[in-house]
């Protein structure tokens, strides 16, 4: 089941992160198993990070994102988070991604359980230079996150991909394809849009959270986190991050993200797009 969830879904966060969980619950992951190995360490959830830098994302708000998502792991909340599963840590890789062959890792895979981890990793996000690149290809960054599983040398209950954009596929291979090819193998696509610009080419669209919901995440418990205001972009992170790591997400929507009709295309940007989001 998908869940559209706003950044007013922090106050759900805040309950968790105080230890009141009343009102969500943990997506089943028993066929997320399947595929655990013995011997090898454990963490609660192996979370890759997908982070779009194409074009359409200006300078300022891609070292914006870069700060919200070291700010995020460092956080008191995200710190508590890590205490809701039984191994009290998770595994992390971070890439960066934007046309269908350009992906570049920031941070290998890492294992977080604490203060001194967490800023560990949050100091490898910061420390790679801030760069761009051209197209959006969606399909291209959830084919680039599938084989790093299968080098990730720990296993978690939960496999995630998390990943962060400002528009539609519009390079590569079809988005449902990779998301279906997630899905069989058991894992979460989870989503960020962002929405903090009026769409200005003829691929753009409006209801970028509808084609996410619709396109882009799926597995047990996905959900897409909606960003509307620049100012709001590190809230929106950490929020997502949290949910996350924590193992849940909201029963039900917090605040609708945008009206639910007509819904968008999950080909806008591939091979067609209907005249009304050809604005």
């Amino acid at each position: 089941m998908r869940w559209c969830v706003s950044i007013g879904a922090v106050l759900v966060v805040g309950a968790m992160a105080g230890g009141d969980v009343a009102g969500v619950a943990a997506p089943n992951s028993r066929s997320q198993l399947a595929d655990t190995k013995d011997n090898v360490p454990s963490v609660d959830v192996e979370l890759v990070i997908a982070v779009d830098v194409s074009y359409s994302m200006d300078m300022d708000e891609l070292a914006v994102q870069r700060e919200g998502y070291a700010q995020a792991i460092v956080s008191k909340d995200f710190l508590q988070a890590l205490k809701s599963g039984p191994n009290n840590k998770v595994a992390v890789t971070y890439f960066e991604w934007s046309a269908s062959t350009d992906q570049k890792i920031i941070v290998p895979w890492r294992v977080i359980e604490g203060p001194e981890s967490a800023d560990a990793v949050a100091a490898e996000i910061m420390k790679t230079p801030v760069r761009q690149g051209s197209n959006t290809s969606i399909s291209g960054a959830i084919n680039f996150a599938l084989p790093l599983f299968q080098e990730n040398p720990y296993r978690g209950l939960r496999r995630v991909i998390d990943i962060s954009g400002d528009g539609p596929n519009n390079n590569g291979a079809p988005v449902t394809g990779a998301r279906d090819a997630a899905l069989e193998k058991g894992i979460t696509i989870n989503g960020l849009s962002i929405m903090v610009k009026e769409p200005s080419y003829s691929t753009d669209i409006y209801d970028l959270d509808l084609y996410y919901e619709d396109c882009v995440i799926g597995g047990p418990g996905s959900f897409v986190v909606t960003l509307k205001d620049l100012d709001n972009f590190k809230e929106a992170i950490r929020t997502k991050l949290i949910l996350e790591v924590a193992g849940r997400t909201p029963e039900h929507r917090i605040v609708p993200a945008a009206e639910k009709e007509p819904r968008v295309p999950c080909l806008i940007g591939e091979t067609f797009w209907e005249d009304r989001w050809g604005r």
